[in-house]
């Protein structure tokens, strides 16, 4: 049979159908290229938001600080510092004085009325606070997310709050008041003192932990407090009170607290200097719990829109008369912020003890260690 020969018709015919595939080819090629790289992109993306997502589940949550494995388990025994009842150098100011500039009874101790609504306050009134904390209710920011945990402090057998702040400090003004509440529940103040932030630091007026040297630089150390439950170790930093927020070198303070010779103190300022996280005041640890800044922004009934703080021109009788029947948002912010406080101590206890402090049974109590992941 003879041999068929292809005409070159054909042979064209084919070698453009298979340029146009070739050309189909690579547009399906490009395509799906296209299409992968797309599907790549929203892999990443769907992978970056469920990294976001997981970042900020664990910001509700207390993380390990990044060095307290580093650090030592302190378990000392020791007597911590009895602060003096006055000081000659910086007295009580009677005269009376315009908000703003006030030194208006001035390491004053508290009298028998307001020590007890401080010491003597109803666990009904943290159970209102809490609940509003965990529903939402209140106007003024509260909250211990983002704290860290840390190896508790133990002196004489019991866990410890270590607080280093400063007299000349706004936040700490503002702060002194929910924690001198948080710890009336684990123990007693038999003396507290009236003062006040720095002329320059909005002019709050506070507490004091014991008689200030507000005229002077200096370190004003240790509380009248007693407690059964825990210890209760307090630094403040003094500066000239009429001028404006000053904090003493770290290395200063450190210092003058190794003057002291007292073991307890000396070794709580250098378990603060071994965290490595001091980033300015106030500054506390709550038996296991480290919270670096306030628990609270709470300076009137609403979150302050401009430098002027509704609470500048409180006196200390108007702030006793709120926490005495805590009905506005400031005075239930600073009850919700010592259920912050209280809930960091309740879970340090937990387990310790068959006789826990009564507040740690509160729903609330226990509703803000779990909203707090504590």
């Amino acid at each position: 049979m003879p041999k068929i020969k292809s005409s070159g018709a054909p042979r064209a015919g084919t070698e453009a159908a298979i340029k146009r595939l070739s050309r189909s080819n690579y547009v399906l090629s490009a395509a799906v290229l296209v299409l992968a790289i797309a599907l790549i992109f929203t892999i990443l993306a769907f992978s970056s938001s469920i990294s976001s997502i997981k970042t900020e589940i664990s910001n509700l949550h207390f993380s390990s600080s990044s060095n307290s494995s580093t650090v030592p388990s302190y378990n000392i025994t020791g007597n911590l510092i009895v602060p003096p009842t006055s000081i000659p150098s910086d007295p009580v100011i009677t005269k009376q004085m315009p908000f703003g500039s006030r030194l208006t009874n001035i390491n004053q101790p508290l009298n028998a009325t307001d020590l007890a609504v401080i010491n003597n306050a109803p666990n009904s009134y943290f159970e209102t606070a809490g609940e509003m904390l965990l529903n939402g209710s209140l106007v003024n920011f509260a909250s211990g997310k983002g704290s860290s945990v840390v190896p508790p402090f133990i002196v004489n057998g019991k866990p410890s709050t270590i607080y280093l702040g400063s007299i000349t400090c706004v936040f700490c003004g503002e702060n002194r008041w929910a924690m001198a509440l948080a710890l009336s529940r684990f123990g007693t103040f038999s003396r507290l003192y009236k003062g006040y932030s720095s002329f320059g630091d909005h002019d709050l007026p506070t507490l004091y932990w014991s008689p200030a040297q507000y005229n002077q630089s200096a370190e004003d150390l240790g509380a009248f407090y007693n407690s059964s439950y825990i210890n209760f170790i307090s630094i403040d930093d003094a500066n000239p009170i009429t001028g404006g927020f000053v904090l003493n070198p770290m290395g200063t303070i450190q210092s003058r607290i190794n003057a002291t010779n007292n073991t307890v103190y000396i070794d709580a300022m250098k378990f603060i200097v071994q965290l490595n996280n001091f980033q300015g005041t106030p500054y506390t640890i709550w038996g296991k719990y480290n919270v670096a800044g306030a628990d609270a922004v709470d300076f009137g009934n609403s979150t302050p829109t401009n430098n002027t703080l509704p609470m500048t021109n409180m006196t200390h009788a108007s702030v006793f008369k709120q926490l005495a029947n805590p009905t506005d948002q400031f005075a239930l912010t600073e009850y919700a912020g010592a259920d912050i406080y209280a809930a960091m101590m309740c879970s340090t206890l937990n387990g310790t003890t068959t006789n826990m402090p009564s507040i740690c049974s509160l729903p609330a109590i226990k509703g803000i260690e779990n909203s707090e992941g504590i």
